[in-house]
């Protein structure tokens, strides 16, 4: 049964939004028991293509998957904004800065930074809407001493106009690199995401290097990866 529900997803026979039949009218089609009918819902919402609201239903998930695509070399120096992502999955993107802070640095961020573990600085952290869902969380680090003080992420702004504020300080970004990992989320990633236990976040952690290899921000971007496909392209040596 949740391959025949996962088909008729795909073919849009339930579109985004769209409530799914009744477990008893589905137990009836299909000629399954409530504990089959329970299981293959939970495996549908486990994929991420339906979310189950007590008392209601099943109801197809109205984000669709989002392709988020990087070419090397960049055509520009921030590459495809999330903005312009989400517009052309044809959804209204919006941002908030729900942070910002000095804090000491982690020591797996301090490694990217190379920076010394506990020193100090600039965090900021981002959440990503669409359509009204949350799709995605940033959080971005800069070592206290390039940053010059947390002005340099106000007004809020995106990669590109941070970028400028580096250059503007000296530091002009000349290269990037990008860690992937899939596992799963934690506790506030899966409140903010609305993700169960049984889904998974891609974590994709971005490095941005000025000359002679001096890191001057590290940015953590945690998707469900339900919801993202990423896109690598390059030309041919």
């Amino acid at each position: 049964m949740a391959d025949a529900l996962r088909n008729a997803i795909k073919r849009g026979e339930y579109p985004p939004g769209s409530a799914l039949p009744s477990q008893p009218d589905l137990a009836r089609q299909y000629n399954l028991n409530q504990t089959s009918i329970n299981r293959a819902i939970a495996l549908l919402r486990a994929e991420g293509l339906v979310r189950v609201e007590h008392g209601r239903g099943a109801f197809v998930q109205e984000i669709p998957t989002v392709k988020r695509t990087r070419r090397i070399p960049r055509e520009d120096q921030a590459g495809s904004s999330f903005a312009e992502e989400m517009r052309k999955a044809g959804l209204d993107p919006r941002t908030e800065l729900a942070d910002l802070d000095t804090v000491p640095a982690p020591a797996d961020v301090a490694e990217h930074l190379h920076i010394s573990a506990g020193e100090p600085a600039v965090r900021r952290t981002r959440h990503m809407f669409a359509s009204g869902r949350p799709v995605q969380l940033a959080i971005s680090y800069l070592p206290a001493e390039i940053a010059g003080g947390q002005d340099i992420a106000l007004p809020d702004t995106g990669p590109t106009g941070l970028y400028q504020r580096l250059a503007a300080r000296g530091y002009p970004v000349v290269r990037f690199a990008e860690q992937i990992e899939a596992r799963p989320p934690r506790p506030d990633e899966a409140t903010f995401l609305g993700l169960t236990e049984a889904q998974h976040v891609l974590e994709v952690t971005r490095i941005a290097y000025a000359k002679d290899d001096l890191p001057v921000e590290t940015v953590i971007n945690v998707f469900p990866s339900q919801q993202w496909r990423l896109s690598y392209e390059w030309a041919a040596e």
